[in-house]
């Protein structure tokens, strides 16, 4: 599976961006789709997760409320719409997949792993 991440960019506080993950596999809707950030000099961790139906999902504390994650399977992509943005959410953001029935929040339990794009929020 190839995951292509896009849409980052440079956003004032308070600002909006969506990102998104295009997947390269045909049985997309067989994999459980995970964002994940990257601060400088921090480790990965998670954002949010959804189900393969799409029907469940999960966010991490920092970022509920403000951010939604969402997929098409008939486009075989995966969003993270982001508002509300803070300074503190500035990190390299990373789309993962993996094939399994729960919902994992950590990036050891991610099989594959897109290329990353920036997101920066000046204040």
């Amino acid at each position: 599976v190839q995951l292509q991440a896009s849409g980052g960019g440079l956003v004032q506080a308070g600002g909006s961006l969506r990102l998104s993950c295009a997947a390269s596999a045909r049985t997309f809707s067989n994999y459980v789709m995970g964002w994940f950030r990257q601060a400088i000099g921090k480790e990965r961790e998670f954002v949010a997760v959804i189900s393969q139906s799409g029907r469940i999902t999960n966010y991490a504390g920092s970022v509920k409320g403000r951010f939604t994650i969402s997929r098409d399977n008939a486009k075989n992509t995966v969003y993270l719409q982001m508002n509300s943005l803070k300074p503190e959410d500035t990190a390299v953001y990373y789309c993962a997949a993996v094939d399994v029935v729960i919902l994992p929040t950590t990036p050891d339990r991610y099989s594959y792993w897109g290329q990353g794009t920036q997101v920066t929020v000046s204040s």
